[in-house]
């Protein structure tokens, strides 16, 4: 017991709370999700319940509608606010998902039950839709689109695929389309929100989309929760009451595989994360030790985590028990960065983050932020219950997010009592995963860059200068700087190469070729 005791010590001792923000609130609000913009910054999302004094909506509208509203506050690099920003429509509105986009801006998805009217601009197409948003960096909506059907719709998942396109996933209820009292909808859009295909997955019983992620490829895959009989589109039979339902989209969202994985009791999928030769796909199970899975359970409700190759073939299972039950909300996968053998990209750990809730018995950290640390094959390393700056009586996470500094970036809900849930967001320093990522010295992308590019500083600095050279030695632009990402504006240079150059306070220095299109 002294050797773990000692192994967990040194895994703590490596982490510090670089920073802690809380945005609060007086009704009952919802965070679903924290994305990391492509300048390192972070964009949190969810719902909430409008006070009287707002005024910032997303447009210069701010008519109160006393319901739920798409809520969203980005943050710095320091965790200052940058802006914060709400588009309602008449009646509730909960926002489910966000996407960071290639040109530094985000979609966001959710329910609506709203028709035309505030910052709806298209009617309703019956029961809830699918709601979703296209806004540039700075909050503005550059376009929106409602999708549906006279059927209940719900929005779960937004990715954005390499052609630049976006995948909307969500789930629709006694569908005329439909096999089962509920399927799976998915929903490819172009860049500018076209249509380009729709389909409906399921099998002849209730299946919920949970999680969906981008492929290598150009495709999507799909974590769902399954209670289904085969039948329908759904060709693997169920093991148990509910289970890990995986389906693998190509780039045109037709179906290439599927795979079920679960015991004889209920089986609930949460995440799932890239590695370097498939996938990992975790969630809670009750399920001892039966159909497909090898191994038991300890306590209540236990995580179950699987990793696939590429093909949806099992290379190992694990479980993992913090008492009571254990809900996954987050997984992050440390991949090695080395430019020089791009193909080889190695799986080095995978961070877990998520919350335990009390079933009878209290445990002194339930309802607290936990992060657990496993090596690439799902041996743990070590976990940590995380407190923050404060702790409330409740503290739920919603995201966790590894950022490529090695930093952590946790957000979830914080309440002293039930319906006044402030948003908890916290950012931790971890040495041991800092020196678990290969750094460049400076990094440059897009490379070949059209408007803007992202300059990446490998190395520590309180502030440092960017400069920009043409070729001949002419300086064209300086940049000061505080953050680990800036970025760049190259939309007046003409085609051609330019030289890029770093020199921070610590008088360190690097420089790198850039390639205007």
């Amino acid at each position: 017991m002294s050797a773990f005791t000692m192994c967990i010590v040194l895994g703590l001792s490596a982490q510090e709370v670089l920073w802690q923000k809380d945005i609060k609130s007086s009704t009952q609000d919802f965070l679903s999700q924290v994305t990391t913009t492509i300048d390192g910054q972070y964009l949190i999302t969810g719902s909430s319940i409008q006070s009287g004094s707002s005024t910032d909506s997303g447009t210069s509208n701010s008519k109160q509608n006393n319901g739920y509203d798409f809520h969203l506050v980005k943050l710095n690099q320091q965790g200052e606010e940058v802006w914060e920003k709400y588009f309602s429509g008449q009646n509730h509105d909960y926002l489910s998902a966000s996407v960071a986009t290639q040109d530094g801006g985000f979609l966001i998805s959710g329910t609506s039950y709203s028709s035309k009217g505030l910052n709806k601009k298209e009617d309703s197409k019956g029961g809830s839709d699918i709601w979703i948003i296209r806004l540039n960096e700075f909050g503005d909506e550059l376009w929106q689109k409602t999708l549906g059907s006279s059927s209940d719709e719900e929005a779960r998942s937004v990715i954005q695929t390499t052609d630049l396109g976006f995948f909307v996933a969500g789930n629709v209820q006694n569908s005329a389309k439909g096999y089962g009292s509920k399927d799976v909808l998915i929903v490819k859009l172009d860049k500018d929100g076209k249509e380009l295909s729709q389909s409906v997955l399921g099998g002849k019983g209730l299946d919920e989309v949970e999680k969906m992620i981008p492929t290598k490829d150009g495709g999507a895959l799909l974590g769902i929760y399954s209670r289904s009989a085969t039948g329908g589109s759904k060709k693997t039979e169920n093991f148990g009451e509910g289970d890990y339902w995986v389906i693998k989209l190509n780039k045109d969202g037709k179906v290439e595989w599927e795979k079920n994985f679960g015991g004889k009791a209920d089986d609930h999928i949460r995440t799932l994360a890239l590695t370097s030769n498939g996938y990992i796909i975790g969630g809670e199970s009750r399920s001892e030790r039966s159909g497909s899975k090898t191994v038991g359970i300890e306590e209540g409700t236990d995580l179950w985590l699987i990793s696939l190759n590429e093909r949806g073939e099992e290379i190992w299972q694990k479980s993992y028990n913090f008492g009571n039950r254990d809900i996954l909300m987050g997984t992050s996968v440390i991949q090695s960065q080395d430019s020089r053998a791009k193909s080889q990209d190695v799986t080095k750990g995978i961070l877990l983050g998520g919350y335990t809730q009390a079933e009878g018995k209290i445990e002194t950290d339930d309802e607290t932020f936990w992060m657990l640390y496993l090596d690439q094959d799902g041996n743990e390393q070590w976990r940590k219950h995380v407190k923050g700056e404060s702790r409330k009586r409740e503290e739920r996470l919603s995201d966790i997010k590894l950022n490529r500094d090695g930093s952590i970036i946790l957000a979830g809900t914080s309440a002293e009592e039930l319906g006044k849930e402030n948003w908890k967001i916290v950012k931790l320093g971890d040495k041991q995963l800092d020196q678990l990522i290969e750094k460049q010295d400076i990094k440059i992308y897009p490379n070949p860059v059209s408007d803007y590019a992202y300059v990446e500083i490998g190395f520590d600095f309180k502030e440092a200068d960017i400069m920009l050279y043409d070729m001949g030695g002419r300086q064209l632009q300086i940049l000061k700087t505080k953050n680990k990402v800036t970025k760049i504006n190259t939309q007046n240079l003409i085609q051609g190469a330019y030289l890029v150059m770093i020199k921070t306070d610590t008088n360190k220095t690097a420089s790198a070729k850039i390639i205007k299109k």
